[in-house]
């Protein structure tokens, strides 16, 4: 396992596997139009399967697929086998909004994923129409479902609570998560990439979304996840022995046990969500690179990697958006449905 100038091992590989959403959420891709990236560009999932590997022989054990929306990419299940045949990877898992989930549920288990998260930000249709630009809040309810239905390990749903949205619906989600078996994780409102629209006032912090659901349900006593310390969700249990987790990146970063970079679909390596700039790892693979050079190259970039993205912003005094949306147009691979959020 290698290491990072602060001791970070690398662990955990998200990779997209596309740049395409079906939603227009405000947090992520709250614009008209958006550069894409050219399908040429795009990485085979052989080529996605033999990276993985590489990554794999330098102690990576989890890898998440994400997009974008990942059940955009054709043929996923074929991808999801071909990972599941290297034997290194103890964890994998999907991030998806939803909404073609009812479709693919049962054929992504049987090809072997083994975990799923949904997006899921709202109780209301009316709300998601207003947020995310679409009316098929249904959809969403029917993915949660037929993922429960597959057999999956576990069912999770990401939240990203933003003040004056979906505050108000904290601790009715955390109650829909105990009636239909799926843990909720909240998610501070994040300035990253296509947030163009962020402002401090928006964020709910963890302080918060714990003591509005200490009013309603009880008391509340941390679960420490002594088994995934990197994990970024802190975990908590109500009195009922309901659990639930919050990710509080933008008020108590965890850059100091972050174990997690982020492989884009066109193969470029960010080493932090709020990075800049990434490492072209497809050029490399295309121009026939061995698996050892691959490995010389990403050895050496984690080795120097010293990023703590989310806790040098909250260093940032005047903290506005991380990118105007002129820098995202220049380099789409800024934006969080390109790389991977």
């Amino acid at each position: 396992m290698i290491r990072d100038r602060f001791a970070r091992p690398l662990g955990s590989l998200r990779v997209s596997v596309t740049d395409r959403c079906n939603l227009r959420c405000r947090y992520c891709m709250p614009e008209a139009e958006y550069v894409w990236l050219p399908k040429s560009s795009l990485l085979t999932f052989e080529e996605i399967a033999r990276l993985t590997g590489v990554f794999a022989g330098l102690g990576v054990t989890k890898v998440r697929l994400t997009g974008g929306e990942p059940l955009l990419r054709h043929e996923l299940p074929a991808l999801v086998s071909m990972l599941r045949a290297e034997p290194r990877l103890a964890d994998l898992a999907l991030t998806t909004n939803g909404v073609l989930l009812e479709r693919f549920a049962a054929a992504l288990n049987a090809a072997g994923l083994g975990r799923v998260t949904v997006s899921l930000d709202t109780l209301h249709p009316e709300r998601m129409q207003e947020f995310a630009r679409s009316g098929r809040h249904a959809d969403v309810l029917a993915g949660i479902a037929a993922a429960r239905g597959a057999g999956f390990e576990r069912v999770k749903l990401n939240t990203v609570v933003v003040r004056g949205f979906n505050d108000d619906e904290i601790a009715d989600l955390v109650a829909f998560g105990e009636r239909h078996g799926a843990e909720v994780r909240f998610i501070e409102y994040m300035d990253v990439g296509g947030a163009t629209r962020w402002s401090r006032d928006q964020v709910v912090s963890r302080a918060e979304i714990l003591e509005r659901l200490g009013a309603r349900f009880g008391p509340i006593t941390p679960v420490p996840d002594r088994d995934h310390p990197a994990a970024p969700a802190e975990r908590f249990r109500l009195a009922s022995g309901t659990t639930f987790g919050i990710i509080a990146s933008v008020t108590a970063p965890f850059c100091a046990s972050c174990d997690r970079s982020r492989l884009t679909a066109d193969g470029t390596w960010f080493l932090c969500l709020y990075a800049a700039k990434g490492i072209d790892l497809r050029g490399p693979l295309r121009a026939g690179a061995s698996d050892a050079d691959l490995e010389a190259l990403i050895r050496e970039t984690w080795q120097g990697r010293a990023d703590r993205g989310a806790e040098e912003r909250l260093g940032v005094r005047e903290r506005g958006v991380l990118y105007p949306i002129e820098a995202l147009r220049a380099d789409p691979r800024r934006e969080m449905h390109t790389r991977g959020g």
